[in-house]
């Protein structure tokens, strides 16, 4: 497709992709609506149904969905380059703000007014998450199959600890093999919602309709070429640091997990917070719970994918282990590890499988298969609130293990009474009154800093 077939400039679309961007806010389920606002409704860029498929060929993929449908966007549009474009803007203001953000919090937040806003952050983000879980669930528990899933995928990472990759790999193989043996259980939804065809076809659909472009019809050789050359850019930057620091290096570690995360977390961003918040908090130790909370609270703020939190991540542990370097400077080069080896893979996935996306889109057990990983995505979420609450609401948490079982369990003397007073209130205001995230927050980190003034803490 040429620029003269749709008649959208390449410098036309850096515009209206950095004003996605700077409204990207709220998690994937708002990105998503912005692009659906902008791209479908406002400037008809692409049509309904051709803009649903898309999402649901980026919600088979691992990584963050609202970020590969920008990309996939970009490239129906104006090609490689396209994509590259929408890419690129969708994250360059979150990794501006949440690199400074990032900063402020490691060399000053242990002063006592900073530690007071980010306590207001992290029990405001309590209700973010819950909320979270009630959206997801509306959409995606619509059968009995759906709901059994639900409850088995938070039964297993809760209580015995099962690895979330094998959670959403057992989900998929349930729904294909469910479709086929209990339809009437598994029953595959029809994506979003029929959609309404338009009188007259969005601009990338009439281009479309005269004829299929070049770069959309299926190639062994671009598809090889794509797996290399991406491949060399990804995983260029984690072979000289192996070859040159070790494996055992921060930034090393740094980029060798989050790449490993870019090739197993499906599912969504809130999904991918509970595997994320498991390895950094638990098992490579760079954070602590509530820092992890505070990391969540900066990314939800910000314009940008919600899963930039690795950049936060990776600050944090680069600043504790800088080596050589200065802390600061250690921080970014660890934000910048993360970042990249997170966000350079969906570039890769819609170049590669772009192509095929048609045979793909439409297929029913493909389709069961979805219904039933976001179905296990729910658990996985409820999961993720019920750890954050955890860790949040009470001083002392411990895990307990026995007879097959790995169960946190708080020490209920240890409650911290403010912070359940101010996730309640979060609660409250979000789900009673309707008030949005971003004032929530920022009311609860007034009203944090407040309980501290007068507290003398």
């Amino acid at each position: 497709m040429s620029e003269t077939d749709h008649r959208v400039s390449l410098r036309e679309a850096f515009w209206v992709w950095a004003r996605v961007a700077a409204l990207s806010f709220g998690g994937p389920a708002g990105q998503i609506a912005v692009m659906h606002r902008i791209l479908v409704e406002e400037k008809r860029w692409i049509g309904e149904t051709r803009f649903l498929h898309a999402l649901n060929y980026c919600m088979l993929l691992p990584g963050p969905e609202a970020h590969e449908l920008a990309i996939y966007i970009g490239w129906l549009m104006h090609r490689v380059r396209g994509g590259i474009l929408a890419g690129v803007l969708f994250v360059l203001p979150g990794f501006v703000v949440l690199g400074t953000l990032s900063w402020l919090y490691a060399v000053y937040g242990h002063i006592a007014v900073v530690q007071s806003l980010f306590f207001g952050l992290t029990a405001a983000v309590l209700a973010v998450v819950l909320e979270a879980v009630m959206r997801v669930g509306k959409r995606a528990l619509k059968s009995r199959g759906a709901v059994v899933i639900a409850v088995l995928a938070f039964t297993g990472i809760f209580f015995f600890a099962l690895p979330f990759p094998l959670i959403i790999l057992a989900a998929g193989a349930i729904g294909f093999a469910g479709n086929a043996l209990r339809p009437d259980w598994f029953a595959a939804r029809a994506g979003h919602g029929a959609a309404k065809e338009e009188s007259e076809p969005a601009l990338i659909d009439a281009a479309l309709a005269r004829g299929l472009p070049s770069h959309l019809k299926p190639s062994l050789f671009r598809f090889l070429r794509v797996a290399v050359i991406g491949g060399v850019i990804w995983l260029g930057p984690l072979a000289v640091l192996l070859a040159t620091l070790g494996p055992d290096n921060v930034f090393s570690t740094i980029g060798l997990f989050n790449s490993k995360m870019a090739v197993v977390t499906f599912g969504g961003a809130y999904a991918v917070l509970a595997y994320m918040a498991q390895q950094a908090v638990q098992h490579y130790h760079w954070l602590k719970p509530n820092e992890m909370l505070v990391g969540l609270g900066f990314a939800e703020t910000t314009p940008g994918p919600l899963i930039c939190v690795v950049q936060f991540v990776g600050f944090m542990a680069a600043f504790r282990q800088p080596g050589a370097l200065d802390p600061a400077l250690a921080g970014f080069v660890g934000g910048a590890m993360a970042m990249w080896s997170t966000f350079v893979p969906p570039f890769i996935w819609i170049f590669l499988g772009g192509p095929y996306i048609e045979a793909l889109i439409g297929n029913r057990s493909l389709n069961a298969a979805l219904s039933a990983i976001t179905a296990a995505v729910v658990g996985v979420i409820l999961n993720l609130a019920v750890w954050f609450a955890l860790h949040t609401l009470f001083a002392r948490v411990s895990d307990w293990h026995g007879y097959g079982l790995s169960v946190s369990v708080p020490d209920l003397t240890s409650v911290n009474v403010a912070a359940l007073v101010l996730a309640a209130a979060a609660m409250v205001a979000m789900f009673r009154f309707k008030v949005g995230m971003i004032p929530t927050m920022l009311a609860c980190s007034v009203a944090g800093a407040i309980y501290f003034a007068f507290a003398g803490r």
